[in-house]
Parts: structure tokens; C-alpha cells; sequence
């Protein structure tokens, strides 16, 4: 996609990462404000994909960022952006968050960037 190789994780793993390792992982939700507001990924930041231009450079670069959405292709497209801003540290939820609701895993409500 976008002759990218976009580097994916799928709800189980991201789950088990945010247990073990939360430090060293960021989770940002690209969705409208209307969707997240129904529920996130606990802990994860939203950033609305058409506000990812202006915000790219307050991510942290020493974190893995897991990029989310519904289903997965806004957050491809939003890693692609990023991997073309120099970050070699995203990943696109596989499936997006109906593959975590799916999984069984909570929501929460988002924090703001």
C-alpha cells in the first residue's frame, strides 16, 4: 500500500503489549470525534487523521505508535504519512477496533493530544 510496507499488529498482540510494555508504546486513534466518543482503546490518544500533518511532530519517536481506526484503512493511510515523515516506529491495528471489539478487549474514553 502507497509502495510502503506498512508494519501491522493485530488486537491480541497490541492488548498484550499494552499490558507488558505500555511504557514503550503509544496508541493513537484517528477516527471523528463522534466515533471515538462511543469508546476507545484505554490509554490511547485521539488525534483526528486530518489533524496528523499538525500534530506528526509531537509524537514520541522512542515509542512504538500503534495507529487506529474502525477498521484499519485510515490508520494505514495515517502510518504511511508518518513513515513518509521519517517515523520507522508505526503500526496499523489490524482490523481496527471492530477486530478489538471482537477480541473481546475493553474500550475506554480517549484522551486528548
Amino acid at each position: 500500500m502507497f509502495g510502503l510496507n506498512i508494519k501491522e499488529i493485530d488486537a491480541p498482540e497490541l492488548a498484550q503489549r499494552l499490558e507488558n510494555d505500555h511504557d514503550h508504546v503509544c496508541v493513537v486513534d484517528v477516527r471523528e470525534p463522534v466515533e471515538v466518543s462511543a469508546g476507545t482503546i484505554p490509554g490511547a490518544v485521539h488525534i483526528p487523521m486530518r489533524s496528523i500533518p499538525w500534530h506528526a511532530g509531537e509524537l514520541e519517536r522512542d515509542k512504538d505508535l500503534v495507529i487506529i481506526c474502525r477498521s484499519g484503512a485510515r490508520s494505514a493511510q495515517v502510518c504511511a504519512f508518518l513513515q513518509q515523515q521519517g517515523f520507522d516506529n508505526v503500526y496499523n491495528l489490524r482490523g481496527g477496533l471492530i477486530a478489538w471489539a471482537r477480541a473481546g478487549l475493553p474500550a475506554a474514553l480517549p484522551r486528548t493530544a
